[in-house]
């Protein structure tokens, strides 16, 4: 049917080399794909990601500026612009969390230093043979204090330890917001009486709340005591307890220097201080409070 047809009669000896044709024409054909296949895995694969290679090796020497430029043209269809961009973020936290690691290790080196070198300097004057009782009273009391400020610093930094990595869990219950309150600014009594402050207290009565007492009362002696330490002689602090709607809603406001803008954008981040001299006792850590108690 095929010889009538075409007028061709299919001999072996023609088979065989229609074979052999069609052989060479499939392996030449595999031969070009897989030409065409190199030089697109070269432009399109190989080429980023060498990039992504080179600035993870970069990343791991410890260079958290490096980022990977964007991807163009047929680059962004292949799906390497989302690592890209997961990569970049990646780094951006790294970096962010390299800076706070400095800054902390150069704010609680100085917070530890501090008392330890009164510690130290009192420490040798109390060894004094001919020492008047006055002055190793005085001398033991500046040991006593230093001591005491060095170990509320430990404390507060196991205290934060343990809060970011869910090792202390609220213990929810329902009390008097304002009988709280109230407590925490009496615990400050000493210090305002001593700087001759005005008090002054605007506490709705009867707001109950379910939180945890403990942890929320960080809050409160964080706020207290940043008012009182940096409120003039003679200047005045205020309280407020107010609810809106379901809502209690607490206010604490001084006549102190206040908070610079720049200042008021890092005051949730750990050992954070405005005043850089240090000049005033604090470690930094009041504000940064589990976001549970909110």
């Amino acid at each position: 049917m095929v010889t009538r047809t075409t007028g061709l009669e299919f001999t072996q000896t023609l088979i065989e080399q229609a074979a052999k044709i069609t052989f060479l024409n499939v392996i030449l054909l595999s031969l070009l794909c897989t030409v065409i296949d190199g030089i697109r895995r070269k432009f399109m694969i190989d080429r980023p990601v060498k990039k992504i290679v080179t600035a993870a090796e970069q990343l791991m020497k410890g260079d958290f500026s490096i980022r990977i430029p964007p991807f163009h043209g047929l680059y962004s269809m292949s799906g390497f612009e989302v690592i890209a961009d997961y990569f970049n973020q990646m780094a951006k936290e790294l970096s962010g969390t390299e800076t706070l690691r400095t800054d902390f290790i150069a704010n609680v080196s100085h917070e530890l230093k501090t008392p330890l070198a009164v510690i130290q300097n009192y420490g040798t004057m109390l060894q004094q043979p001919d020492l008047p009782e006055e002055k190793r009273m005085e001398y033991a009391k500046a040991v006593t204090d230093a001591s005491r400020r060095l170990a509320s610093l430990i404390t507060n930094i196991l205290k934060l330890n343990k809060l970011e990595n869910q090792q202390i869990y609220p213990k929810a219950e329902t009390y008097d917001l304002g009988e709280q309150l109230c407590e925490c600014l009496l615990a400050f009594e000493s210090a305002w009486v001593e700087k001759e402050l005005e008090i002054e207290t605007d506490v709705e009565e009867d707001v109950l709340v379910n939180t945890d007492a403990q942890l929320l009362s960080l809050v409160w002696n964080n706020l207290f005591s940043n008012a009182v330490k940096f409120t003039e002689p003679h200047g005045r602090v205020s309280l407020s307890l107010k609810t809106e709607g379901d809502f209690a809603v607490v206010q604490v406001s001084d006549t102190g220097c206040g908070i610079p803008p720049e200042v008021g954008r890092h005051i949730f981040e750990k050992f954070y201080q405005g005043d850089t001299s240090h000049a005033t006792q604090g470690n930094g850590l009041g504000m940064e409070l589990p976001d549970f108690l909110w």
